[in-house]
């Protein structure tokens, strides 16, 4: 579980918004996290986006991806939870 100090800011809200979407914060972290979406409206739209997002892509199966695609994404990914932009695949 996720535990947020005091207000959080955006960047915070990006970093906790998967809990948020599935109902992993605690009451009072979510609480906080909504209080923010009271505030900022590009936030909203950016829950709003994920939740079509998620909408729109849960039917997609891993299985339907292509390994070499499969395996470039989870590179981004890794490359971007480290800080560091993904460059092109080896």
């Amino acid at each position: 579980m996720t535990t947020i100090v005091d207000d959080i800011t955006c960047r915070e809200l990006v970093e906790l918004v998967t809990d948020y979407l599935e109902g992993a914060l605690e009451p009072a972290d979510r609480a906080r996290f909504e209080e923010h979406l009271v505030v900022c409206a590009a936030c909203v739209t950016y829950v709003e986006q994920l939740r079509q997002t998620v909408r729109a892509t849960g039917a997609l199966r891993e299985e339907a991806i292509e390994p070499a695609v499969r395996e470039e994404l989870l590179r981004a990914f890794r490359d971007w939870h480290r800080g560091h932009s993904p460059g092109p695949a080896p």
